[in-house]
């Protein structure tokens, strides 16, 4: 029996074809040749991005996409991310693939012949993962035969050295991280913003939404994000610095306050709206916090302003194009950039931050010090901007 070679099918240079049904209904594309092909739809470079850990870095990353489309205009990009992650990615116009960080995907990519692999994240499944990938280039970081990360390029050295060096990361670094995971991949940097999309679905359910909870458009929405990761909890500001604040702000009557937050702040908003005056809780809108992160970037799409510290829930205000007014303690406020659309709030003259550690041996003094008279000004500031914000309304 002859065996067949695969250069001998002839199969179409489609970015649609699977080679396990029909692109369109009756057309043989073996036979007829591809109906599709474009300049969009070829398949052109094969591009694999790794970015699994951290939902907030996940999202960042997106920003690299313009970029990559620029470099490669004809391309398709393929995205493995973590489960909890995914939901960042969808509907997303430059991404072509989505892959979990599960067996049967990881099975698949290793089995694809990519042009360019970019790994973004130094870990060790990570790099070993980006090792395995067949790619003629291979950016970001790797793992050598001693099990240790390195640098799979040498643009990618800064971004190294900025976890191996404190005194760089904590004390001389100044650039964003959009701008370095841009160098680590060898794109040009031109300050492109996350790419988020909403789905037509999704804008019926906030204009829904809108309708549910009489969204007035003459008002200002604050939306304060309570939590962040139950990894480094010390990011949080108190639930009585919240209190306090909701309750300065409910003072205003063109101001309505949203509690916003995800499944790891059911508990902690649920405290802070119960320790409100019935006065001020009849002005709050308590959003659902187990309904998924698409839901939760929709219930955050109503607000103007997003009150945040450095979490998940601030990157998504950044990429809704919300203004944001963010506390840093802990982590390095350099890295973050705001788009000019909001303010930093840092611990000025404080020589123990940033730091980065799940334990404070200072009775967390970063958060103690959080100006909140300062955040109810720029609240009040903010709220004359109204009509640039939320451009995803």
């Amino acid at each position: 029996m002859s065996k067949i070679k695969f250069n001998d099918l002839n199969l179409p240079s489609c970015k649609k074809f699977s080679g396990y049904k029909p692109c369109i209904s009756y057309i043989n594309c073996l036979e007829n040749g591809c109906q599709l092909e474009s300049e969009h739809t070829r398949t052109g470079k094969k591009i694999l991005v790794i970015s699994l850990d951290a939902l907030g870095n996940v999202l960042l990353n997106t920003s690299i996409l313009p970029s990559l489309k620029n470099k490669y205009p004809e391309s398709t990009i393929y995205w493995i991310t973590m489960k909890s992650a995914k939901a960042i990615l969808l509907n997303n116009p430059i991404i072509d693939r989505i892959y979990t960080w599960n067996d049967e995907d990881r099975m698949i990519l290793r089995n694809i012949d990519f042009d360019v692999v970019m790994n973004s994240d130094k870990s060790m499944y990570a790099c070993s993962f980006a090792n395995e990938i067949n790619a003629k280039e291979k950016f970001g970081f790797l793992m050598n035969g001693d099990g240790k990360i390195i640098p799979a390029n040498k643009e990618a050295m800064y971004n190294y050295k900025m976890g191996i060096d404190d005194q760089l990361k904590f004390r001389e670094n100044v650039r964003s991280g959009s701008e370095i995971i841009h160098e680590t991949f060898d794109l040009k940097y031109t300050r492109s913003e996350y790419v988020f999309n909403f789905t037509p679905e999704e804008f019926v359910f906030i204009n829904d939404y809108k309708k549910q909870i009489k969204y007035d458009p003459k008002k200002t929405y604050i939306g304060f994000n309570t939590g962040c990761s139950n990894l480094f909890p010390n990011k949080k500001m108190t639930i009585e610095q919240h209190i306090s604040l909701i309750k300065d702000l409910s003072e205003f009557d063109d101001f309505r306050i949203m509690l916003l937050g995800g499944n790891e702040d059911t508990e902690r908003n649920l405290k802070i709206y119960e320790s409100l005056p019935k006065t001020v809780q009849k002005n709050i809108i308590y959003t659902p916090t187990n309904t998924g992160i698409r839901n939760g970037a929709c219930f955050m799409n109503v607000s103007d302003i997003v009150i945040t510290g450095d979490s998940f829930g601030m990157h998504l205000a950044i990429a809704l194009k919300k203004f944001v007014i963010a506390w840093f303690g802990l982590s390095c406020w350099s890295e973050i950039d705001l788009f000019e659309r909001g303010e930093k709030l840092t611990p000025e003259g404080l020589e123990c931050a940033p730091c980065w550690n799940k334990q404070c041996p200072y009775d967390l003094e970063c958060i103690k010090m959080i100006n909140l008279k300062k955040i109810k000004d720029l609240v009040k500031k903010y709220s004359l901007l109204k009509p640039l914000a939320g451009k995803n309304n």
